[in-house]
C-alpha cells in the first residue's frame, strides 16, 4: 500500500490534464448515473421497530394501518365564538377537501368541551411518508376558507404539516449552516496557505467530492432506502474529510519544496508528498470508513443512510487526494516556478540582489506553549489531562435518552404553533396508543369483546382519556382488529410513557393475552419511540466492541505496533466520553437554553450517542494516523523515540490544529440551527474534535508515548532488515529528475 499512492500521484503528476479532466468527467458520470436512476426513498416499513413495529405490520397486513390525517382549528378572533359562523367556515372547508384526490374523507366537525374552537379532521390518501408532499393542496384550501372568513382563525395542523414544516426548517438550516461554515473555512485556509488560490483547492476538491457522492448516494439508495437524513451526513463530512485530506497533502508538499529549495521539479515534489502524505490519507480514511461501517450492525435504516453516506464520500475524498491533487499541484507549481524566474529577472535588469526566505519556525508561540508541558514533564502532563478529559466526561453517566417526537419540535414552525393550540383545546389528541390484535376469523367476536373490556379498564385509569364506549375497528377478512385509546399527555412525558407500561404489562395480560392464538402488539407514537430507544440500547454493545476491536486492529497493522494500536483506542474512548460528557452538561439540563437558543428535552436525542461515539472515533483516527505518521517516519528516518515523538508532533502541530479548526467551524454551524437532535450533534461533533486535536494529540499522546520510549514501538512481527541490530532506514525515495 505504501506505493500505490506514488504510482497514482507520478501518473496524476506526468499527465495533469488528463487526471483534472478524468476527474470532472467521473463527478459528473457519478451525478448524471445517480439523477438518471433516481433516488429510492424509504417506506413506512423500513422504520418498523420491536413490538411497534410488528403492531403497524399486523395492522397494514389487515388494511387498518394508521392513515395521515390533518386537523383544522376553527376558532374566533375575539370574544366567544359564533357556532353559526364557525359551522358555515366547516361545511366551506368539508366541501373544498372532498374535491381534492389527497383526500381519502373529511369527519364531522368536533366541538371543544370549552366550547372555543371548532375541530374538523381530514384523512388524506396514501402512507404517512408520501403526505409531506401531498399536504401542500390541503394548506391551500385551509388558507382559501380562512381568507372566506375573515371574522374566524381557521388554521391547520397536523404530523404531514408539521413534517413538511421541518423539512422546511431543516432545508434553511443547513442553507445558513453552509453560509457560516464556508467564508470561515477559507478565512482558516487563507491564514494557513498565505495564498486564495491555494487556499481554494481544498474546497474546490471537497465540493467536486460532495458532487460525485450525492449521485453515487442516489444509486446506492436502490439497494438501502434513503431516509432523507444522508445528503447531511454528506455535506457535513464531505467538507470536514475533504479539506482535512486536501490539506494534509498540501502541508506536505510545501514542506518538501522548502527543503529542496528549488533543485526539484514540481512532479518530484508532489511524489515525495505522496510517499508519506499519500500513505497517511489513505489509512486516515479507510480507518473512518472502517468506524463508520459498525453503524451498519445498528439494523437500522437512518443509521445505514449515515453510513453509507459517509463511507462514500470519504472514499471519494480520498480518491479526489490521491489522483486529481496531484495533477493540480503541478500545474500549480509550474505557474509559480514560472512567476519566480519572472521575477527574478525583473530584480536582475534592476541590479538588485537575489531575494531570500529567512525560514518560518514550524510552529508559532501558541503551539509551543501548548507542546511545552508534555515535553518537560510528561508524568504530571498525561496525569492532570486525564483527569481533566474524566472530570468533562463524568456527566456521562446520568445520560438519559429519548426518541424525540413532534412534541420537540421547534415552535417556529407555524404547524408546531398550530398544533399547540389544538392539543390545548382537545388533549385527547395528544397521544393514541393502539393495540392490534391478529387471529382466526372465527375468534373475532371474542377478539372485539375483549379489546373493548381493555378500552373500558384502561379509561378507568387517570392516565388515559376517557372518550366514551370504545371503538374497535375489524378488518373485513376478520383477522386483524384496532382498538385506539387516547393519552392526554405529550409523547416524551413520563405519564404517557407510563401509560404505554400500564397497557402492555397490566391491562392486555388480564384482557386480550387471555384468549388463546391470538397475536398482540401495541402500536402509536410513545411505543414507536419506546421500542426505538429500547433497540437502539440493545445494539449498542455489539456496535461498540466491533469499533473498538477494528480501531485497535487498524491501528496496530498500520504502525505494526501493539502498543500504539490499544493507545488509539483508549484516547479515542476518552475523546468520545469526554464529548458525551459535555452535551449531557449542556443539553439535558435547562442552565444553557438561553445561550444556545434551545428547549431542553431533560434528555439526550437517541440517535445522537451511537451515532457520535462511532464518528468520533473515525475523526479521531484521522489525527491519530497523521501524527502518528509524522512520528514513525521520524523514526525510519533514524531518531531516537523521543526524537522523533517531539519532531513529528511538532511537524503536525499547525496543521492537524488547522483541520481541526476547520471541523469545528462546519460542526459549530448546526449549533445555530433549530431542530434541537441536529444542535446536540453539531455541539458534541464540535468539541470533540477540538479536544481530540488539542488535549489529545498535543498532551496526552505525546506525554504516553514519550514515557512509554521505545516500548511504544514493539512491532507485531520483526522488522525486515538487512542486519541485526541496524537502524531503521528511511523508505526508498521516488526516482524524481532534478531542475536546471
Amino acid at each position: 500500500m505504501r506505493m500505490r499512492p506514488v504510482r497514482m500521484a507520478r501518473w496524476s503528476a506526468r499527465h495533469p490534464w488528463r487526471a483534472i479532466v478524468g476527474w470532472f468527467v467521473f463527478v459528473l458520470l457519478c451525478l448524471g448515473a445517480g439523477i438518471a436512476a433516481g433516488n429510492n426513498p424509504a417506506t413506512t416499513e423500513d422504520f418498523w421497530v420491536g413490538e411497534a413495529g410488528r403492531a403497524e405490520s399486523m395492522a397494514t397486513d389487515g388494511g387498518l394501518q394508521r392513515r395521515p390525517a390533518e386537523h383544522v382549528l376553527i376558532r374566533a378572533r375575539s370574544g366567544p365564538l359564533d357556532t353559526e359562523r364557525a359551522t358555515a367556515a366547516a361545511r366551506d372547508l368539508t366541501a373544498r377537501m372532498d374535491a381534492l384526490p389527497e383526500v381519502d374523507r373529511v369527519a364531522p366537525p368536533v366541538r371543544s368541551k370549552d366550547g372555543t374552537a371548532l375541530r374538523v379532521t381530514v384523512v388524506m390518501n396514501g402512507a404517512e411518508l408520501d403526505a409531506r408532499k401531498n399536504v401542500v393542496p390541503l394548506l391551500d384550501r385551509t388558507a382559501e376558507v380562512a381568507a372566506a372568513h375573515p371574522d374566524l382563525v381557521v388554521e391547520e395542523t397536523g404530523s404531514p404539516a408539521i413534517s413538511k414544516g421541518v423539512n422546511d426548517q431543516r432545508g434553511e438550516d443547513l442553507a445558513l449552516s453552509e453560509r457560516l461554515s464556508l467564508p470561515v473555512t477559507l478565512v482558516i485556509l487563507l491564514v494557513v496557505f498565505g495564498s486564495v488560490v491555494m487556499a481554494g483547492v481544498p474546497l474546490l476538491l471537497a465540493l467536486s467530492s460532495i458532487a460525485a457522492t450525492m449521485g453515487l448516494a442516489m444509486l446506492a439508495s436502490h439497494l438501502m432506502p434513503d431516509p432523507g437524513v444522508g445528503t447531511n451526513m454528506i455535506l457535513l463530512m464531505g467538507l470536514a474529510v475533504g479539506v482535512d485530506y486536501t490539506l494534509f497533502y498540501l502541508k506536505r508538499e510545501r514542506e518538501e519544496r522548502a527543503r529542496a529549495a528549488g533543485r526539484l521539479s514540481p512532479e518530484a515534489l508532489v511524489e515525495l508528498a505522496a510517499a508519506t502524505a499519500g500513505r497517511a490519507v489513505v489509512v486516515s480514511g479507510l480507518a473512518v470508513i472502517v468506524c463508520t461501517a459498525t453503524l451498519y450492525l445498528a439494523t437500522d435504516v437512518i443509521f445505514s443512510s449515515l453510513a453509507t453516506g459517509t463511507v462514500l464520500v470519504v472514499a471519494v475524498a480520498v480518491l479526489s487526494s490521491l489522483t486529481v491533487l496531484p495533477a493540480l499541484l503541478v500545474k500549480l507549481g509550474h505557474r509559480a516556478g514560472r512567476r519566480a524566474v519572472k521575477k527574478a529577472a525583473r530584480r536582475a535588469r534592476r541590479g538588485a540582489p537575489a531575494r531570500t526566505k529567512a525560514a518560518k519556525p514550524e510552529n508559532g508561540r501558541i503551539f509551543g506553549a501548548l507542546m511545552r508541558p508534555a515535553q518537560r514533564h510528561p508524568a504530571i502532563t498525561l496525569c492532570v489531562s486525564v483527569l481533566v478529559m474524566l472530570a468533562v466526561a463524568a456527566p456521562a453517566l446520568g445520560l438519559k435518552l429519548i426518541d424525540p417526537g413532534k412534541d420537540t419540535f421547534s415552535r417556529s414552525i407555524p404547524a408546531m404553533q398550530v398544533y399547540d393550540r389544538l392539543t390545548a383545546a382537545y388533549p385527547e389528541l395528544l397521544v393514541k396508543h393502539e393495540v392490534v390484535t391478529r387471529s382466526t376469523p372465527e375468534q373475532a367476536p371474542g377478539v372485539r369483546k375483549a379489546l373493548t373490556e381493555l378500552g373500558r379498564t384502561a379509561q378507568a385509569d387517570p392516565l388515559f382519556a376517557r372518550t366514551g364506549e370504545p371503538v374497535v375497528r375489524t378488518s373485513a377478512d376478520g383477522r386483524t382488529s384496532v382498538l385506539e385509546l387516547a393519552v392526554p399527555h405529550p409523547a416524551p412525558s413520563d405519564e404517557a410513557i407510563a401509560s404505554l407500561d400500564h397497557l402492555r404489562h397490566r391491562y392486555i395480560p388480564v384482557t386480550v393475552a387471555e384468549l388463546t392464538s391470538v397475536d398482540v402488539a401495541v402500536s402509536g407514537d410513545v411505543a414507536r419511540g419506546q421500542d426505538y430507544v429500547h433497540h437502539e440500547r440493545s445494539k449498542l454493545p455489539l456496535v461498540i466492541g466491533f469499533l473498538l476491536l477494528l480501531t485497535f486492529v487498524t491501528t496496530a497493522v498500520a504502525f505494526r505496533s501493539v502498543i500504539v494500536g490499544l493507545l488509539g483506542v483508549v484516547l479515542n474512548l476518552l475523546s468520545a466520553a469526554a464529548a458525551l460528557g459535555a452535551l449531557v452538561l449542556v443539553f439535558q439540563g435547562t442552565w444553557a437554553e438561553g445561550l444556545l437558543d434551545f428547549d431542553s428535552l431533560g434528555a439526550i436525542a437517541s440517535r445522537v450517542p451511537l451515532f457520535l461515539f462511532v464518528l468520533l472515533f473515525g475523526l479521531s483516527m484521522d489525527y491519530q494516523v497523521f501524527v502518528v505518521s509524522r512520528i514513525k517516519e521520524a523514526m525510519e528516518h533514524g531518531m531516537t523515540a523521543r526524537e522523533a515523538v517531539l519532531d513529528g508532533i511538532a511537524r503536525s502541530a499547525k496543521v492537524v490544529t488547522s483541520a481541526a479548526l476547520v471541523m469545528v467551524t462546519i460542526f459549530a454551524a448546526f449549533v445555530f440551527l433549530h431542530l434541537t437532535e441536529m444542535k446536540q450533534m453539531g455541539f458534541c461533533l464540535a468539541v470533540a474534535v477540538l479536544l481530540d486535536a488539542v488535549v489529545i494529540r498535543m498532551m496526552i499522546l505525546p506525554a504516553a508515548l514519550l514515557l512509554l520510549g521505545e516500548r511504544a514501538w514493539r512491532p507485531l512481527r520483526p522488522s525486515r532488515r538487512r542486519g541485526a541490530g541496524a537502524p531503521s532506514s528511511a523508505p526508498a525515495a521516488p526516482s524524481v529528475p532534478h531542475v536546471g
